[in-house]
């Protein structure tokens, strides 16, 4: 017993300095076109359009207040609204002085050239020399209500946490990643948009990857997988590492269409009230 006990020492000690030394920071989703929502977003990005008050992406900035060691928070997005989200994050970090930005512009100009979710990301670690350290990753149309303190507290020391939300319908459930966790809340079965759920678990776009996890970006999409949709990534990835989940309190909201973003205008005014 005790040789065995010995031999895990060095393992919990690695997990212990990675926590300790782990730096890191934040990639928002923001280069897609939302065409869905047109003529909504013909001319503002959807992140940018306000709900509740205040524009979709300040629902997930103001809940990273407070999140330690947070180096750089990245926006990418694409060239038609570059300059917007400039101006915005300008103006957010008057008020926030906290957070430090960069804008990254992928160079796509329309839906038709874009790089996808999973390419944006795989982009931005490249081109700004991510590798080294961990990285958190969010969707600019998600809403969240809580602060993500506890998920990042979660999953610092892991090597990929992904978020998930209990919808509580199995026909919601069905435009989402429908998963299945263990014991220990380790993704057992992942099925991206199931036509039969099982269960109403959805994993949602927040994600933390360690460095050892961003490597493998290239290697996903060098095979011809899907660019876009980040939870592909998240399904090609728990086959191969352990990929932890935590689930998220308060509300999260997805921003799809005209009808989520009318109901997400009202359920947030009456949470405000």
């Amino acid at each position: 017993m005790a040789l065995r006990n010995r031999s895990r020492k060095p393992e919990r000690l690695s997990v212990l300095l990675r926590t300790v030394l782990d730096v890191m920071n934040a990639l928002i989703l923001a280069a897609g076109y939302a065409t869905r929502l047109y003529p909504l977003t013909l001319d503002k990005a959807k992140p940018l359009l306000v709900v509740g008050g205040k524009p979709i992406i300040e629902w997930g900035m103001d809940n990273l207040a407070g999140v330690p060691d947070l180096e750089t928070i990245y926006v990418v997005t694409n060239d038609k609204f570059a300059a917007d989200f400039e101006a915005w994050s300008e103006r957010y970090q008057d008020r926030h002085p906290e957070f430090k930005f960069k804008i990254v512009n992928d160079g796509s100009t329309s839906d038709e050239d874009k790089l996808g979710a999973i390419g944006d990301i795989n982009f931005v670690i490249t081109r700004e020399n991510l590798t080294q350290s961990s990285l958190l990753i969010i969707a600019g149309d998600n809403l969240f209500t809580e602060s993500l303190a506890d998920f990042v507290d979660c999953a610092r020391g892991t090597d990929a946490t992904v978020a998930v939300y209990d919808v509580g319908d199995l026909e919601a459930i069905k435009k989402y990643g429908n998963i299945t966790v263990d014991a220990e809340g380790i993704i057992t079965r992942f099925e991206e948009k199931p036509k039969k759920p099982k269960g109403t678990l959805a994993a949602i776009a927040l994600y933390y990857y360690s460095p050892a996890v961003l490597s493998l970006l290239t290697t996903y999409l060098a095979a011809g997988n899907n660019p876009d949709q980040p939870g592909r990534f998240v399904q090609w990835l728990y086959t191969r590492k352990p990929v932890k989940t935590f689930q998220i309190k308060g509300k999260w909201l997805d921003i799809g269409s005209k009808e989520t973003l009318e109901n997400a205008d009202k359920i947030l005014e009456k949470i405000k009230a």
